[in-house]
């Protein structure tokens, strides 16, 4: 039976040595218990470091020994592994760049990068030495972003998820690593990429498509051959869990210490892990604010703050938690009563009990990050809300103010608005709290772990068959061979073939395109044999296809259909067809070539082009779909066509279409072998035109009404020239 593999740095486990002997316990992480549901099962997997340096071979074994009865295999790591791949290239160019603090923060270093690059090699191997054809991989966070491509390249089917946890950065930002390329390379090695919130999947497409080879369509980027799909899944939490604790006894004792403590005050609840990026100075000096602006408010209203240890022996995290001292002192030692100090503040990390009791007590939770991946502290205080009150003040910039839309939603950097949402939430009435809280309790019992796990693996299944329904049509050796078999069988038959993009790669600059030796070659032997009939149709001016194939034995079609030209023959038009149109377009098209820079506009009989191949990426799509938008009622009382190709988009007479000029060279003749290939959407009313019993092949491996597709212009020529091997002349030679 396949089986489903977690990756992830840590291992949802904590190990500590007591009396010379490793021991471990589970570890109560949204993660862990998220995926706690799928590693347990069957013969699921979970990959990954145990956190701690282990050393001696013996203490090894005995640890992997342990933990394959939970289902967990560990990567071990020695010290200067996890000082340059983890605290170094992870925490010391990853997460400062991706939370926005590349300039204050970021060290690029070599050897850094070097580590990182031998470690996500290092998990490689493991999923290597336990991975099936047929495997589900599900690869988690910033510190394995290189590992699903390293996977790909070993196991070119197996079916690889990616989510990540942390937010995405603009491209601006990201492209600032040295490495960003072999970093968004590596993840495109997913068949899906995961993130919190779709502003994250929107920077991860700018930066894809402007920083390497790959165009999007939507949210799929093609990378080659593969399509890979990148969406938004929210990550939830077990509020199950979180709504029952309360109810515990443990709990309820709790809760009754901290309502006695802080009898008659508002409580205002933080917990963060120490980092620069929760927006915890910040946050204080709202407070302060507060303190200053509503002097009527001292002695009714504590913050009791929580930060959890993380990483105080780097030098930024330890300077964090000496300002955090100071800040937290500076605002006791002014506002300090006898009976009443207005921050208590707590510098560990607390039991999941002690945490339900604060949560469920608070009259307010202030969740104010600077940047957040999703922040699940602001779910479990929803969660813990079992009686519908309490106020929630939530960061913009962390993910989960884009679900949770019924919160007091501030900016963290505008401290004026923190202390207006502060007295705000204060005074708020039971009425607007349960408004609030009740919409806000019913998402997050709905979008919780197991529906976070359950959409991204069953997105993961279709993306999988997707990609399969494309691979089956792709033109295999088998299927070239039996194509091949066909036309050597036939007596009577046409090839229609599209240019640019299916016999020559596109140039940037159109009139470079023209074609070569080999091209020629090509096209004269097919010409050759007296049962072909070569037709290439293309959206080229006539002028363009005369110069380059007027000496060549090909019948001709320009402009979609608009210009025909048969062998031995002068160019002729279809009739009927006015340009007047032309006079109402053109200055709009003119208006878009003004306001995009590399844009231009290219004229031809009974149709205009805007390309924009050479405008910045992005720009030019955005003014493509605007254009699109601006002429769509126009086009349509004159009686036109738009169609968007790449990187064009076109303006022709709705009668002039491919398909049409296709029709009249088949309809009444009795082909016995019709094939026709063509890369783009104008290129679809050929292959849905033609008789069912005609080949018909894309290329490029984007969804088509054609039967077959081929990946680029090398592999249609290669199969024109297997054509070309069976003209008359070679086959004599052969017998």
């Amino acid at each position: 039976m396949p089986k489903t593999i977690i990756v992830s740095n840590r291992l949802p486990v904590k190990i500590s040595k007591v009396d010379d002997v490793y021991h471990s316990s589970p570890s109560e992480g949204g993660l862990a218990t998220g995926l706690g549901s799928i590693y347990k099962q069957g013969d699921n997997v979970w990959i990954g470091w145990p956190g701690v340096e282990i050393s001696a071979p013996e203490d090894r074994d005995q640890i992997t020994a342990e933990l394959r009865d939970l289902s967990l295999i560990p990567v071990f790591l020695d010290q200067e592994e996890i000082n340059q791949y983890y605290e170094g290239f992870s925490n010391e160019v990853l997460w400062p760049v991706f939370h926005y603090y590349a300039s204050t923060y970021a060290a690029y270093k070599q050897s850094n990068w070097d580590y990182y690059q031998a470690v996500n090699k290092k998990f490689r191997d493991m999923i290597l030495s336990v991975a099936q054809p047929g495997d589900v991989i599900w690869i988690h966070d910033y510190q394995l972003l290189l590992l699903p491509e390293l996977v790909r390249s070993e196991m070119p089917d197996v079916s690889i998820g990616f989510f990540l946890h942390i937010p995405f950065p603009s491209n601006e930002m990201f492209r600032l690593i040295p490495w960003r390329a072999e970093l968004l390379q590596g993840m495109l090695g997913a068949d899906l990429i995961g993130f919190h919130t779709f502003d994250d999947v929107r920077h991860f497409l700018g930066s894809a498509t402007r920083l390497l080879p790959v165009t999007s369509n939507a949210n799929i980027i093609s990378n080659g051959e593969r399509s890979v799909v990148v969406e938004s899944f929210p990550m939830g939490i077990d509020e199950q869990k979180y709504a029952s604790l309360p109810l515990q006894e443990e709990v309820k004792q709790q809760i009754d210490l901290v309502k006695e403590s802080f009898k008659g005050k508002k409580l205002i609840l933080s917990i963060d892990r120490l980092d620069y990026s929760k927006g915890i100075l910040q946050r204080l000096e709202a407070f302060e604010l507060f303190l200053k602006m509503c002097p009527e408010c001292k002695e009714h209203i504590t913050l009791y703050m929580i930060v959890v240890p993380s990483r105080d022996t780097v030098p930024q995290y330890a300077h964090l938690r000496d300002e955090i001292d100071k800040k937290v002192g500076k605002i006791n030692a002014l506002y300090r009563t006898i009976d009443w100090s207005p921050v208590h503040y707590y510098y560990r990390s607390f039991p999941i009990e002690t945490l339900s009791a604060l949560y469920y007590s608070a009259d307010v939770c202030l969740v104010t990050p600077m940047r957040d991946g999703m922040n699940l502290v602001s779910k479990e205080y929803v969660a813990s809300r079992i009686n519908n009150d309490g106020v929630l003040i939530m960061s913009e910039m962390a993910g989960s103010s884009k679900e949770l839309i019924d919160a007091i939603i501030v900016n963290p950097n505008n401290t004026g608005e923190v202390c207006r949402a502060i007295l705000q939430a204060i005074n708020m009435k039971p009425e607007e709290q349960r408004r609030r809280m009740v919409p806000m309790r019913q998402l997050v019992a709905k979008f919780n772990t197991s529906h976070w796990v359950k959409i991204f693996m069953d997105r993961l299944k279709e993306v999988k068959l997707m990609q399969r329904s494309l691979q089956a049509r792709h033109v295999s050796n088998t299927t070239e061979q039996s194509i091949i078999n066909r036309y050597i069988k036939t007596k009577k038959r046409i090839i229609f073939l599209d240019y640019d993009g299916t016999l020559v790669n596109f140039k940037s600059n159109i009139e470079q395109a023209s074609p070569d030796k080999e091209l020629y070659q090509i096209i004269n032997k097919l010409a050759e044999d007296p049962a072909n009939q070569l037709v290439l149709i293309s959206g080229r001016k006539h002028e363009n296809l005369d110069d380059w194939f007027k000496d060549n034995d090909i019948y001709l079609i320009a402009e979609h259909g608009s210009w025909f030209k048969q062998q031995g023959t002068s160019w002729h038009k279809i009739g009927g067809l006015s340009d007047q149109w032309k006079q109402d377009i053109y200055p709009i098209l003119e208006t878009y070539v003004d306001r995009t820079p590399g844009s231009f506009i290219e004229e031809k009989t009974y149709s205009l082009v805007w390309h924009y191949r050479k405008a910045q990426a992005g720009l030019g799509e955005l003014r493509a779909n605007e254009l699109m938008n601006n002429l769509k009622y126009l086009a349509s009382d004159k009686g036109l066509q738009l169609l968007a190709g790449d990187k064009v988009l076109e303006v022709k007479n709705m009668d002039i279409n491919k398909g049409k000029a296709a029709l009249t060279l088949t309809e009444g003749k009795d082909y016995d072998f019709v094939i026709a290939f063509g890369d783009d959407y104008t290129d679809e009313d050929i292959f849905k035109a033609l008789p069912e019993s005609a080949i018909t092949i894309k290329v490029g491996s984007n969804l088509s009404a054609a039967k077959f597709y081929l990946r680029n212009p090398a592999e249609v020529r290669k199969l024109l020239t297997s054509f070309a091997r069976h003209t008359p002349a070679e086959v004599e030679l052969e017998k």
